[in-house]
Parts: C-alpha cells; structure tokens; sequence
C-alpha cells in the first residue's frame, strides 16, 4: 500500500494522480477528514482508503498499522507562510513529520518528505541543497522554520541518508483551487483577467528592483510528482534535494505567460505589498538543481510558459479542472 499524507490537498492529490496513470491504485490518502463528502481533488482519483491524519498518527505511534505500507509520501503539513501559532507548527509540521519517518525507518518503509524553498529565508547564503550550507539556512517565517527544524533533524540523526526530502520552490498547479490566499498566482492571475481585464502585483520595495521584476524559480506541479515518483523508483536516491527548474523568473513574466495562454491583453496593476509580507518577502528564489541531477535524475522540466499554458487551457479554461485518474 502507498500511503499520501495531504492526499486531499495540492501536492499530494497531485501524487495520487501520478501514482495511478503509472497504475498504481492500491493507495491510502491521509487528510484531515471531515464530514463523509470525497473531496474534490480526489474524486476522480483512485484510493482505497480516506484516512484521517490524527488516526493515522496515532497507529504509527502505537506501530498499529492495520496494513502493508511499501511507501510514504508525506505532503501533509500546515503550509501557510502567514501562520503564527508556533505551537501548531511544532506538532503539525516537526513532531508528526519526524515519528513518521521513524516509523518508516524502523520498518523499512521507503518515505519521501515535503520540505520547502521557504528553507533559504532571504537567500542572502544562496540556494544550495548542500547538506554543509542546510544548518546555517535562516527562514523568513515560522513555516520555513518549521521545514528547517525536519530538513536539520534528518541531517543531524543521519535519518537524510535513508530517506528523501524535497525543497519544493514556487509550486503551482491543478488542484490548488482549495488554498485560497495561499493558491498560485497563476490561479489568480487566470480569475483576476478572467473578472476584470487585468491582474495584481505587488510593489517592489527596494530600490535596485522594479515593479514585478522579483524573481522566483516557479515549478509546475507535474514536474513535481515526477521527481517524487522517480524517487519511488530508485529508493537508493537519498537525501534532501531542491525541487525547481533552475531558472529564476519573474511576476511580470509569469502574469504574460498568463495572458498569452488566455489570448488576452496583459494589464497589470502594481499594488502596496501588505505589511505583514513586509521584512519576510523573498525577492529572488533560484533553485541549485545539481545534487538532484547527480543523483540520477535526468527528466526534462517544462518551461514557465508551457506549464502555465497546459495549467490554463487543460484545467482552468475547462468545466471540470481537477486531475484525472
């Protein structure tokens, strides 16, 4: 059985979707259940089971599994950078990650982890998987910090040489539509000129960069899942590896890339940046995709305008854009 934490969110519906057009369906999605609804991002994937994630937490903490488990991808996890409640994060984020990757360990369970780009705070040290740089990584907010904490751990108790963890930088994608203010921007972007001709961006405060002209290493979600299910493939690929295309753009390029699959005008409003992002906004994100190369990984990643073009016009622009088993 393969179980997904957050199966019924982004990233993790996402995997479920990959995990069953390589025919795989013997899967159990992990979330927060409520109510007897399937979720919309799973409800036109194939699972054997919804699993509330505080059951499953206490079965591994008991080692009371009530099935074989070949893998764990762990997706679940608070993933708002705005959240502030440092006590939530500690036990969401850190404890639950680490007793199931102890579990995993100790079984013999291939497990595969969700870190973050958030890791490299204001990318004053770079953006380097190295394990040397991982320790002195300072985060711009707490959920960052929350990543740190595992991605130091996994280091620290050598726990990272027989498991994978995965630095995701600016992930976007079909079955995002739930995140709200935490959703893409390309999503965003899609309704903004969909209701009203034109899109917003934020302001840049610093003087040595322009409007829109902050940069970040956008991925598509689909590119994602390849690296995890490519990791399922060679659980000897081990270690905490960065998650992104290598090439830093930028908004303005990413609210054109938006216009140009919706053949429309690109009109863009620059905005005040709301003061909470203010002092934890990263300017630049520039994935090092080396250490994943090395390790074997050779698949091709789309580029921002094709990904933006396949999200639009494949999922978006159509009746039903959710991910299809």
């Amino acid at each position: 059985m393969y179980v997904v934490t957050g199966g019924a969110g982004f990233i993790g519906s996402a995997c479920i979707w990959k995990l069953n057009r390589e025919g795989i369906d013997t899967v159990v999605a992990v979330d927060g259940v409520s109510g007897t609804a399937t979720p919309e991002n799973l409800r036109s994937l194939r699972i054997q089971e919804l699993l509330d994630k505080q059951t499953f937490i206490r079965q591994v903490r008991d080692d009371r599994v009530p099935f074989p488990v070949e893998a764990v991808i762990h997706m679940g996890a608070c993933s708002s950078t705005t959240e502030r409640d440092l006590e939530f994060l500690a036990e969401n984020n850190v404890r639950y990650t680490r007793d199931l990757a102890e579990w995993c360990l100790a079984c013999g369970v291939r497990f595969i982890y969700a870190s973050s780009g958030a890791t490299y705070g204001d990318g004053s040290l770079g953006f380097s998987d190295d394990d040397r740089l991982t320790p002195q990584l300072r985060p711009l907010n707490p959920y960052g910090a929350s990543k740190q904490a595992v991605d130091v751990w996994a280091l620290e108790t050598g726990a990272a040489t027989r498991m994978a963890g995965l630095k995701f930088f600016n992930v976007f994608g079909p079955n995002e539509y739930h995140k709200g203010p935490m959703s893409s921007f390309v999503f965003k972007a899609y309704h903004q000129f969909k209701e009203e001709g034109r899109v917003r961006l934020f302001r840049s405060d610093r003087a040595d960069i322009a409007d829109g002209e902050q940069q970040r290493d956008f991925v598509y979600v689909k590119d994602c899942v390849e690296v995890v299910q490519w990791l399922l493939e060679h659980p000897d690929a081990n270690g905490i590896f960065n998650v992104g295309t290598g090439r830093a753009r930028t908004w303005n390029d990413l609210a054109a890339a938006v216009a140009a699959a919706m053949e429309v005008d690109l009109k863009i409003d620059y905005v005040d940046m709301p003061a909470e992002l203010r002092g934890a906004y990263q300017y630049h994100t520039l994935a090092e995709t080396q250490k994943l190369r090395r390790a074997g990984f050779n698949r091709p990643f789309r580029s921002l305008e094709e990904a933006v073009a396949d999200y639009v016009r494949g999922y978006l622009a159509q009746p039903d854009p959710y991910l299809q088993a």
